[in-house]
């Protein structure tokens, strides 16, 4: 979906395809047509703008056979879609039972991590519309923090540098700027929008910035004028910002408040819960640990990450983080001109919510996708940008 902010820049509205997880070019094609195709039909669109996850299978199958990629775009062209953005944090086996630490491998110290994210950037600049000149690509935030020393830190840096230069090759081959945008997420190297700066102050030009996700924001309690206004300071790029909400328990000493979060606590995806404390922010890993044992305190607010469907926030007495995604929102491009250019709905949690709650058909999932984008689309309009065909 595209919009057109009132100072004429033009800003994507698109959802990422990490919610149907495929590993294979094959079951890329399937989800433009049994997902993507029905979520626009849903909108009334003729165009819809996904975030494309490409799996490290797919990828390469792309990148190494230019037919297939030209076919690829036919088959979003002839379904009325279109990509200006990539999701590059999962590498493969994002559908696993149990995917839990496997998301951060291989990671930035790795040279998989490095192939892959040039292999993406490379594939987004031909699969870009025609009128369109800039990609973005989200990826993981370096590393998952245990391990991660200073000699890791270095080998993580170095391998941005070198993607760095192969951007800016890739703009001077094919006239598309492609950047590439760290996610930060709670319990890696990269938790917070001050982790995001440090890790990237001093790399050269702006192929390399940080993607909002206002999930992660929210659950490590980042106030996102604050956060915003640090990385406009250190002049580090906003490529890129994800529309997300987490989980919010506002008195999670209670014991129907327990009984509700231990809905959410599910085998497949980790979900990081924090508490702001007087002595600083305090966490787990997951929110099973947070809700079984004796180390995380509840006498403030908990919120864990979790992405919950935008426009359904879970019954009482739980609710979701959604007035932080408003705030950056407004933050992002509220204002005379816009932060970011790309923004991406990113809910891939449908199928972990707890059993109630999920939708059991393909038709009530493009349902739930709709209705987040529509949400989305709302916002935008009240911000003051113009929906365009």
């Amino acid at each position: 979906m595209r919009f057109r902010h009132p100072d004429g820049t033009l800003v994507h509205l698109s959802y990422c395809t990490n919610v149907h997880p495929a590993e294979t070019l094959d079951g890329v094609l399937a989800q433009l047509r049994d997902h993507c195709e029905p979520v626009r039909r849903r909108l009334g669109r003729d165009r819809l703008g996904i975030g494309l996850w490409l799996a490290r299978e797919a990828a390469h199958a792309l990148a190494a056979d230019p037919v297939a990629l030209r076919g690829l775009q036919t088959e979003l062209d002839r379904r009325g879609l279109e990509v200006v953005t990539l999701n590059g944090f999962p590498y493969e086996g994002f559908g696993a039972e149990a995917v839990k630490h496997r998301v951060y491998h291989p990671d930035w110290t790795e040279p998989e991590r490095l192939a892959h994210t040039t292999d993406l950037a490379r594939l987004l600049a031909a699969l870009l519309p025609d009128d369109v000149t800039e990609g973005s690509v989200s990826t993981l935030p370096l590393a998952w923090r245990t391990g991660f020393d200073r000699r890791a830190a270095a080998t993580a840096r170095a391998a941005l540098a070198t993607l760095t230069e192969r951007l800016d090759a890739l703009e001077e081959l094919t006239g598309k700027s492609v950047r590439v945008a760290l996610e930060p997420e709670p319990g890696c190297a990269v938790e917070t929008t001050a982790d995001a700066i440090g890790a990237l102050t001093g790399l050269p030009g702006d192929r390399v910035g940080v993607c909002v996700d206002t999930c992660h924001l929210a659950t490590s309690f980042e106030d996102p004028a604050t956060a915003l206004a640090a990385l406009a300071a250190a002049g580090v790029p906003v490529p890129k910002a994800q529309l997300s909400t987490a989980l919010h328990a506002e008195e999670p000493h209670r014991p129907d408040v327990r009984a509700a979060l231990a809905g959410y606590a599910e085998p497949r995806f980790l979900h990081q819960t924090r508490t702001a404390t007087a002595a600083g922010l305090r966490g787990t890993d997951d929110l099973t640990e947070a809700l079984t044992g004796e180390v995380l305190p509840d006498t403030a607010p908990w919120r864990a990450h979790f992405h919950v469907p935008l426009h359904a926030p879970p019954a009482p007495p739980l609710t979701s983080t959604l007035p932080v995604l408003q705030d950056a929102l407004a933050l992002l491009v509220g204002g005379a001109h816009p932060r970011t250019r790309h923004l991406e709905v990113e809910t891939y949690t449908w199928q972990a919510l707890p059993p109630g709650a999920r939708p059991r058909t393909r038709g009530r999932l493009a349902d739930g996708i709709a209705a987040e984008l529509a949400l989305a689309r709302d916002l935008l309009t009240d911000l003051g940008l113009k929906e365009l065909p």
